[in-house]
């Protein structure tokens, strides 16, 4: 029990990093450039978690690493960089916290998983409550934004289900790292050609990319992988709800977004739906051995059931896509 105490605050830092990333993209990075902000959250990150993992793609991992940094990476990112800055913080965090149905929907239509009932009925309690927190913001959601949060959940579930397919031959650090890489590095070429030089920015800007990169990306992925090798999976898909609920904390008090009882019964409702979705616990329940969340995640027979399951996540998404996915890691 000492143990798994010790492993849990490092391992809730990921969701909570995810979670506070949309503000951070929102109230301090340029609304204008969606390929550059991906871009420059994704290579520093890869670069870094290349260094700790020390190890290259091989074999076919050189053509998995390009694809899944397509889907995981490039997409994800962008995508969530644009969710981030249409839509409120607070309405972001909330929209990718229906990232699980995505997930086990895609499984099913791509793999042929089909998704135990428990599951499936969480996974829409959750969307419940997510439609619920979204009600009655008028013209504060718009399409646009709502857009680009489904759009990530997509192609990072997407992601997800060729991640499963393709588990073996990488560990979860080195193959974030090779996705994260991957798309940075097709995002390099196209942010240069569609939005020009890099962004001017001033140390506020600076800041959140340091934050978004460093601290929502590089640290997040690597304290969830950790974590995931010593904590119950039952205990990893609780500390999951802490992404939404940091985006939906930081939109309130920082950015002054609505809360009033509906929102309130829709997170009561997400949170309900991700106890309701969740494998029962054993007294004998060992720790995950596969990531539940980010660029890397891996579908099993289980699927991940917090709300990062991304980029996260951000999942994330991941990321969590990165960020996903968290659910995704944000």
């Amino acid at each position: 029990m000492e143990v798994n105490v010790r492993w849990v605050l490092p391992t809730a830092l990921a969701p909570l990093a995810w979670g506070a990333n949309y503000y951070v993209t929102h109230a301090y990075l340029p609304a204008d450039r969606p390929l550059w902000g991906a871009a420059l959250r994704a290579l520093p990150a890869g670069l870094l978690l290349l260094a700790l993992a020390r190890r290259r793609p091989h074999g076919p991992w050189w053509w998995r690493s390009a694809l899944l940094g397509l889907l995981n990476t490039a997409l994800f990112f962008v995508l969530l960089y644009l969710a981030s800055q249409l839509l409120p913080t607070s309405a972001a965090a909330t929209v990718m916290a229906a990232s699980p149905l995505a997930m086990l929907l895609t499984a099913w239509a791509l793999a042929g998983r089909r998704p135990h009932r428990a599951h499936l009925a969480g996974s829409l309690v959750g969307l419940a409550g997510v439609a619920l927190t979204l009600l009655g913001r008028g013209g504060a959601i718009g399409w646009t934004g709502l857009a680009a949060s489904t759009g990530a959940m997509l192609v990072s579930s997407v992601g997800y289900v060729l991640a499963a397919r393709w588990r073996e031959g990488a560990d979860p650090l080195a193959a974030t790292a090779w996705q994260l890489t991957a798309g940075a590095l097709l995002l390099l070429p196209l942010a240069a050609a569609a939005e020009g030089a890099p962004p001017a920015m001033d140390a506020p800007a600076l800041l959140a990319f340091g934050y978004s990169t460093l601290i929502a990306t590089a640290l997040a992925f690597t304290c969830w992988f950790t974590g995931l090798r010593h904590l119950p999976a039952g205990t990893v898909g609780l500390l999951g709800l802490l992404n939404p609920l940091a985006g939906v904390l930081l939109g309130t008090v920082l950015d002054g977004d609505p809360f009033g009882v509906r929102q309130g019964a829709g997170l009561a409702l997400v949170a309900a739906g991700i106890l309701l979705g969740r494998p029962r616990a054993r007294a004998d329940e060992e720790p995950a051995d596969e990531p539940a969340d980010g660029p890397a995640a891996e579908l099993t027979d289980e699927p991940a059931d917090g709300p990062a399951a991304v980029p996260f996540v951000e999942s994330s998404a991941a990321p969590p896509v990165p960020g996903r996915a968290c659910p995704g890691a944000g």
